[in-house]
């Protein structure tokens, strides 16, 4: 069986894991950011550095270059992160001025005056800015270059503490959310704890549709709860009146039984104990017949309509059924037989719609009496599937065949043959088929004629 999951904690988890990996872009971005915005702060400190020792670059009375450092320059660039600060100056192509000679330059393009760039000086990394100038003679101008140049430790430090700040507030965000999450889904699942409490409030024979609000998202789940409670106790249901019918009923049989065979166990003569077996075996056939009635009863009051209803032909169906009932028919000395012809097609469950017409048959040829005609009938009307078992018996009187739709009644019956469960089990498969029961007279006023009228299937309804 696989252990059960925590709702919250997978969502929390999902979350956390989502805004992972989307905090590490958004940290590797600012990383870049950072780095871009350090070179830009970097790069106009050098270049004002830059500029301010370009303005002391003078043409002496000989025509060299000289230069006087102003320190001030170079004191712009010191900093908290103790950066070292390089510099020279360089005149026309292959001329060297003044400061540290190794320093690395940077080429630069035709018409460029500026250029920047990472460099390695003294095996320390290092930003190089390089400014190019000329300065007038008053005749001409010479051309020179100044190049300046720091260490990195500032810049580094910026770029750090811009990422640390980005991702302090990034795992701010992260515990709050975290927070908010925890507290929403708590709040949310209220209406879930409530239905868990609701149905574990409830005693086991109430199977009532649960009426506790929850969320759209929970609906369906609780209407498939509702819906399975109504069929449990539909079955429950039917298992009761299956469970209280049969004691009942087996009763009769049951003592019928213990009687005749004791009278056979104390019998001398055994004639007498033949006639007493005799009887409990035939207490015993009622048993069993009236068995398969109430199990016949207990399925249909659990049925409902499904998937097993399919298109069915009426026509064949009670022509088998029939042709099956003449050896018993001619046992019981009554004329069965079958009009109608061609298909009748109908919905219905086949296995139900035989028990109908068997619980028809049989009534027939235990109430019509010897010597009696019983006739199984089918023909289409307006639309409808019409079947029809008639017999010319004694009939029901018209007052008595409401009673009789009524479980365990036997009609006129003294004796104790019949189960009182054959009508009744018609009247419910007719109902579950939405078909129409009436007891009529049979003809000439004679018998009783039982009549069933079933909807036919559109395609073939005239």
């Amino acid at each position: 069986m696989t252990p059960p999951y925590s709702l919250r904690r997978r969502l929390l988890a999902w979350l956390l894991l989502a805004t992972a990996v989307l905090g590490a872009f958004a940290l590797a971005d600012t990383w870049r950011e950072a780095e871009k915005t350090a070179d830009e702060v970097s790069d106009r400190v050098l270049m004002g550095s830059a500029l301010a020792i370009a303005e002391r670059v003078v043409v002496s009375e000989d025509g060299r270059l000289e230069v006087d450092i102003p320190y001030v320059a170079l004191e712009m660039l010191t900093s908290a992160a103790q950066d070292r600060v390089f510099y020279r100056v360089d005149g026309p192509p292959g001329t060297f001025i003044t400061g540290y000679q190794t320093l690395p330059s940077i080429p630069r393009s035709e018409g460029q005056a500026a250029a920047f760039k990472d460099a390695v000086f003294r095996g320390e990394p290092i930003r190089v800015a390089v400014l190019a100038r000329s300065a007038s003679t008053g005749i001409d101008s010479v051309p020179f270059s100044v190049t300046v140049a720091e260490t990195t430790m500032a810049r580094q430090q910026l770029m750090q503490t811009i990422l640390f700040r980005s991702a302090a507030r990034l795992l701010f965000m992260i515990i709050g959310a975290a927070v908010i999450v925890w507290i929403a889904v708590t709040v949310s699942l209220r209406p879930l704890y409530r239905f868990s409490e609701a149905i574990a409030l409830r005693s086991p024979d109430d199977l009532h549709p649960i009426a506790e609000r929850v969320p759209s998202e929970v609906q369906g789940l609780v209407d498939t709860v509702n819906s399975f409670m109504v069929r449990l106790e539909s079955a429950l249901e039917a298992l009761r009146h299956f469970t209280g019918n049969a004691s009942h009923q087996l009763r009769t049989p049951l003592a019928i039984i213990r009687t005749q065979l004791a009278l056979a166990s104390r019998s001398t003569d055994l004639e007498t104990a033949k006639v007493a077996v005799s009887k409990a075996d035939a207490a015993v056939a009622d048993g069993e017949r009236l068995l398969a009635q109430l199990l016949l009863m207990a399925k249909i009051d659990a049925a409902t309509r499904s998937a097993s209803f399919r298109e069915t032909d009426l026509a064949s169906l009670a022509q088998s059924v029939t042709a099956d009932h003449v050896p018993l028919a001619a046992e019981a000395g009554i004329d069965l037989g079958f009009e109608g012809g061609g298909k009748l097609m109908i919905t219905g469950e086949p296995l139900l719609l035989a028990e109908l017409l068997k619980n028809l048959v049989a009534n027939g040829l235990l109430y019509a009496g010897r010597g009696a005609d019983l006739t199984v009938r089918v023909r289409e009307e307006k639309a409808e599937a019409i079947l029809e078992v008639e017999d010319n018996g004694p009939g029901i009187p018209p007052e008595r065949r409401d009673s009789v739709l009524q479980r365990f009644d036997r009609g006129t019956r003294a004796d104790s043959s019949g189960s009182g469960l054959g009508l009744p089990i018609v009247e419910e498969i007719a109902e579950l088929h939405r078909a129409r029961l009436q007891l009529l007279d049979g003809a000439g006023g004679q018998g009783l004629c039982v009549r069933i009228r079933l909807p036919l299937l559109r395609d073939h309804a005239e």
